[in-house]
């Protein structure tokens, strides 16, 4: 396991909720959430530079059967963004299938609701995405999902 900060990413449409991890690379946390739009990936790649992150997970929607649809194209398109903003730290995508279904239940059974729960949804979705790219790599010994290529020259 390679030590060092991760920054987690779920990216929606109106909201990107951000995680990061202990600096060993164990456990999760949530951080913020950042408003979709103007200033978004400038914000992240604060935090990123803040939390000294040896590299950013971020969620890629696919569907059940793996496919991905015009959702997962806007995800890539924004990681894509962002890898070019915080070059030379590098952007994983990782499946993320369920996270948000699977926060908004973790969150509805601890007793939050309503626009408590949207405030928080997002990182929550964010920290299970760093999690189980966490536990993944640590379970495999191998860096998680696919990396983000950037073009030198753009």
């Amino acid at each position: 396991m390679r030590a060092g900060v991760r920054v987690g990413i779920d990216p929606g449409d109106a909201r990107i909720g951000v995680a990061r991890s202990d600096p060993s690379g164990f456990l999760a946390t949530p951080v913020e959430t950042v408003r979709r739009g103007r200033g978004d990936v400038r914000r992240i790649g604060q935090i990123v530079a803040e939390c000294e992150a040896l590299e950013v997970v971020v969620g890629l929607p696919r569907s059940l059967k793996g496919g991905e649809g015009p959702a997962a194209a806007k995800v890539r398109e924004f990681a894509g963004s962002l890898a070019r903003r915080i070059a030379p730290v590098p952007v994983r995508l990782c499946d993320e299938r369920l996270t948000t279904v699977s926060a908004e239940s973790i969150l509805r059974d601890s007793g939050r609701h309503g626009a408590k729960r949207r405030a928080v949804v997002d990182q929550a979705a964010a920290v299970l995405i760093l999690q189980t790219a966490l536990d993944t790599e640590r379970a495999s010994g191998r860096a998680p999902g696919e990396i983000v290529e950037v073009d030198p020259h753009e």
